[in-house]
């Protein structure tokens, strides 16, 4: 029989993941906080079918970059748009890697410590803020990947946004607004699904309450994570991205007071 606290506690934190893991507010600080405020630990397994779920929409949003991506590398088609954007892309996600794997157990020790993700939430918020001063229409070259990697990478972090610091990186480097979303958002799928092997390792299936549950939360997660991309290129185009950066602060205060 299905526990209804159990239930609502599996579409709460499907929704969370859903809309954090895409605006720039970060998913990790949030489900920290949440796991903290509702009494609950979160098993592997769930944690990972939940980003699963919130990887769905992008690749769906994003099918015909990724389709086009995957064409001109079958096809070796180096004066393709695409697969140059491919090989930057590659290239972000072994620095993502790189620092993934060398801080791991640092980066683990931080999801116990509400004071680290009250930090890292402000320190989203400041970049999200530095990225109103910088316009540009560049395309991505190696450099911008380099960093952009990095900046995914240290977004492992509890607290530091993954889409704040990959999409604000890029607008410091002036690179064109749209085509730093879609080079996010196409990085992302190779870092998340990269994460959730790393963690197949502790998957115990034994701790799931319900398959309705989890299957209630990844849908969650699919459906509320589709409307956050939305939000979120409506917010990029618009100029107003930065205004997470309050959000980001206001939540960073109040995590470090609680």
């Amino acid at each position: 029989m299905v526990s209804l606290l159990t239930l609502v506690q599996s579409v709460i934190l499907g929704i969370l993941q859903g809309l954090t893991e895409w605006l720039p507010v970060s998913s990790s600080g949030h489900l920290v906080l949440a796991q903290r405020i509702l009494g609950v630990n979160v098993p592997v397994a769930y944690d990972v079918l939940l980003h699963i779920g919130t990887l769905l929409p992008v690749i769906f949003i994003f099918r015909k970059d990724l389709f086009e991506i995957i064409k001109s590398f079958a096809r070796f088609d180096r004066k393709k748009k695409s697969f140059n954007f491919g090989v930057m892309i590659i290239i972000a996600s072994i620095v993502t890697g790189v620092i993934g794997f060398s801080f791991l157990k640092f980066f683990e020790s931080l999801f116990t410590s509400i004071a680290a993700v009250s930090i890292g939430f402000i320190i989203t918020g400041l970049f999200l803020l530095a990225s109103k001063f910088f316009h540009g229409n560049r395309k991505i070259g190696l450099v911008d990947a380099l960093i952009v990697g990095l900046a995914q990478g240290v977004s492992i972090a509890p607290g530091i946004s993954r889409s704040g610091m990959t999409i604000s990186a890029g607008l410091i480097r002036k690179i064109d607004k749209k085509m730093i979303f879609t080079f996010s958002f196409l990085l992302s799928i190779i870092a998340i699904i990269g994460a959730q092997v790393v963690e197949m390792k502790n998957l115990d299936l034994v701790n799931i309450d319900s398959v309705t549950n989890l299957l209630v939360g990844v849908i969650a997660a699919a459906l509320t994570g589709y409307a956050a991309i939305k939000i979120l290129l409506k917010t990029l185009i618009s100029d107003k991205f930065y205004v997470f950066a309050f959000y980001c602060f206001a939540i960073g205060l109040a995590a470090m007071i609680l």
